[in-house]
């Protein structure tokens, strides 16, 4: 299907499925998922469909066509009552949600991997909505095919989440910003995981990577997650389903659980943690292997993800993730953490991403690379800072996005500073010239520096993109608020303490004074 054509029938199908629900008296919350089940029914089915002729040409009266035929081609078996096709022909008198219900769970009694995934309580739905959601999907299995599927799937799970707000960002980072990060980590072959990992969008662009040099990402990747909120591990799973992908995706805090044994075992991190967590029971956490260089005094959580991403990698493994701007400038306990991550070598790459990416913040983000590899290397005893704030697609005057060719030149400056070939097939070759007319890297101000550690040891250890690009300062409406009070909060807390102890012997003298 053509792209344009695809985005139609996208735009098409949201907009009919939330005029549904804004007739109904559900929340977006409430709507979501039996909206998606339907989607991944409708996928199922059109892939059961692709391959159903070749699997009964090759069966007998003596051999018939069995499950195992199916996932011998990696496909779910869908049985008759589950397809939809079935559902949107039922007698006009029969209940259509326990009709789906039963759907649902005949898919999974074939399918074992499925089992608890998949929505429930389709009955509880009015039956006129059910009836046109039935009407809207059901012709979907013979008008897609392959990986339109999945583009409908990430563009609901995208539409729900800006509806949902805050809540809908917890389980989904928008595309471009998944998208960016995987181009410049480079996941080609490995084990992935993602600690906090929503609805698995890291993961499908991890695969869509692998896809797009040419190779099976089934094969070259095993990808591990874990997700906090119980909700939103289905999500994650039927995510994975629809791009052909398996994976071992746990409900877990991992503030305080490690299902994964995750030390040193894997070859790609990736992930969009929680920003300025407070109330962490950092007791709970003395000693343990993911928190290598302490634990933060400051009643936040960043420097805790940082450490958890860093111990999770192999001598080899690559890090990226999205961290809030106020962690690159830290002070006290977190600078030092910092420091000591900047003099293992392992900090790559640092980007800074402008206001309104994000559902949940219209605050400026910074992306954080490691990379371990590179300890040893001549990149050892350097860094890479781009600022990329006046880089970005204005969709609406709330929110904004990267164009490929955009996310591509980001990612040739990374490859450039590597000293890997650059890619041009997403339309970056203009921005390539205009900034690097030599095909080779340097520094280009106001976009990218490569700082020594020296460098970065005269800015007080900052990983601000923005101290050594010399862009101009930010716009104050771009300030993290929260993450600058807690910082400040940190600081008046320390000498607050130092006034105490100083009191305690300025009396401690007056009182000897006055017993002589």
């Amino acid at each position: 299907m053509k792209t344009s054509d695809l985005a139609r029938v996208r735009a098409t199908l949201w907009a009919a499925a939330d005029e549904l629900r804004a007739n109904s008296k559900l929340t977006p919350g409430q709507y979501r998922d039996p909206v998606l089940g339907l989607v991944f029914l409708a996928y199922a089915e059109n892939r059961f469909e692709a391959v159903r002729g070749e699997v009964e040409a090759n069966a007998s009266a003596r051999n018939p066509a069995s499950i195992a035929d199916y996932k011998a081609k990696s496909v779910l078996y869908v049985p008759d009552k589950a397809r939809l096709s079935s559902l949107v022909d039922l007698p006009e008198g029969d209940d259509v949600g326990k009709a789906i219900d039963e759907a649902i769970k005949a898919i999974e009694e074939h399918n074992p991997e499925l089992k608890d995934i998949l929505p429930r309580g389709y009955q509880k739905l009015e039956r006129s909505t059910l009836i046109e959601l039935l009407r809207l999907f059901a012709p979907l299995p013979t008008q897609l095919e392959g990986d339109a599927f999945g583009f409908i799937y990430e563009d609901f799970l995208s539409n729900f989440a800006a509806q949902e707000g805050k809540g809908g960002g917890e389980y989904f980072t928008p595309y471009s910003i998944v998208r960016l990060i995987v181009e410049i980590l480079e996941p080609f072959q490995g084990r992935v995981f993602d600690p906090a990992c929503g609805s698995g969008g890291m993961f499908v662009q991890c695969a869509k990577f692998v896809q797009r040099h040419h190779e099976p990402a089934s094969r070259k990747l095993s990808v591990f997650g874990a997700e906090k909120t119980e909700d939103t591990v289905p999500l994650a799973k039927m995510n994975l389903a629809l791009h052909g992908l398996s994976g071992d995706i746990r409900q877990a805090n991992s503030y305080y659980e490690d299902p994964h044994g995750a030390v040193g075992a894997f070859d790609y991190v990736m992930a969009n943690p929680p920003f300025n967590v407070d109330k962490i029971k950092k007791e709970q956490l003395a000693g343990n292997k993911r928190f290598p260089f302490g634990l933060p005094k400051a009643d936040n959580g960043n420097f805790l993800w940082i450490q958890q991403f860093y111990a999770a990698l192999t001598p080899k493994g690559r890090a990226g993730f999205v961290m809030a701007n106020s962690a690159g400038d830290a002070g006290h306990s977190e600078k030092e953490i910092r420091k000591q991550l900047i003099e293992s070598g392992a900090v790559d790459v640092m980007v800074a991403i402008s206001s309104n990416f994000f559902y949940t913040v219209t605050l400026p983000v910074t992306l954080w690379f490691l990379d371990k590899a590179k300890i040893g290397t001549p990149r050892e005893d350097t860094v890479l800072f781009l600022d990329a704030r006046h880089i970005y697609n204005q969709i609406d005057r709330a929110h904004r996005d990267f164009k490929p060719g955009q996310i591509e030149f980001l990612a040739n400056i990374v490859r450039l500073y590597r000293g890997e070939e650059v890619e041009t097939v997403g339309g970056s070759n203009t921005l390539l010239k205009e900034n690097f007319p030599d095909g080779k890297y340097a520094d280009v101000s106001g976009l990218c520096k490569v700082a020594t550690r020296a460098e970065i040891e005269a800015q007080s250890w900052s990983l601000n993109p923005g101290r050594y690009t010399g862009t101009a300062a930010v716009d104050e409406s771009d300030v993290d608020f929260m993450g600058d009070l807690e910082a400040l909060y940190e600081e008046f807390t320390m000498l607050n303490d130092q006034a105490e102890a100083l009191r305690s012997k300025v009396d401690a003298a007056v009182q000897g004074i006055l017993d002589a």
